[in-house]
């Protein structure tokens, strides 16, 4: 649904970047009670990436990636050094992961998270470790993610279990289009 006119919201949010700077050395979280698939998608199409996006990212305002034109999306996923993954849960798309290694012997967790009806079933950590495995496997030499208090409000503690250190924090203003659906 969409709002109908007036003006654009303005939420405020606190932004906790984390950093890792070596593969974490934990025991992994149980496996979902479902059947599990994580796949890399390889030359996604721009519907399915705005498709998961929207799916994933919806009730926590993810903004960013709505705003960009059809053409610069496709040319961001078309970049060898960006990766999608998508979980599927019991044969359904259940979450996803952009991961970007653009930056020498960096990774950057740009977008994790699940869909609605698959949060507070205990997945979401052991997903972020098959995330974090599968970023420790390429050259790097640290990890960096952000969250912010419009995410879930387990999502910063969930980093930290996962051995994510914060490293700064800011104040931002997230402008929510008059069009984004509640």
């Amino acid at each position: 649904m969409k709002r109908a006119g007036g003006r654009p919201r303005e939420l405020r949010a606190t932004v906790t970047f984390l950093t890792m700077e070596s593969r974490p050395v934990v025991t992994p979280p149980p496996p979902p009670l479902l059947k599990t698939a994580l796949l890399k998608c390889e030359n996604p199409p721009v519907h399915f990436y705005r498709y998961l996006y929207d799916a994933v990212g919806r009730p926590w305002y993810w903004i960013e990636r709505r705003l960009w034109s059809d053409d610069r999306l496709q040319e961001h996923l078309a970049n060898e050094k960006v990766a999608l993954y998508a979980l599927y849960l019991g044969g359904v798309p259940g979450g996803m992961a952009e991961l970007d290694f653009r930056e020498r012997n960096a990774g950057q967790l740009s977008y994790f998270g699940l869909t609605p009806e698959f949060i507070g079933r205990r997945i979401g950590p052991w997903f972020l470790h098959q995330i974090v495995e599968l970023s420790w496997a390429e050259p790097i030499s640290i990890l960096r993610v952000n969250t912010c208090t419009l995410d879930y409000k387990k999502a910063l503690v969930t980093y930290q279990r996962a051995g994510f250190i914060p490293v700064g924090r800011i104040e931002r203003s997230v402008v929510v289009p008059r069009d984004y659906p509640d």
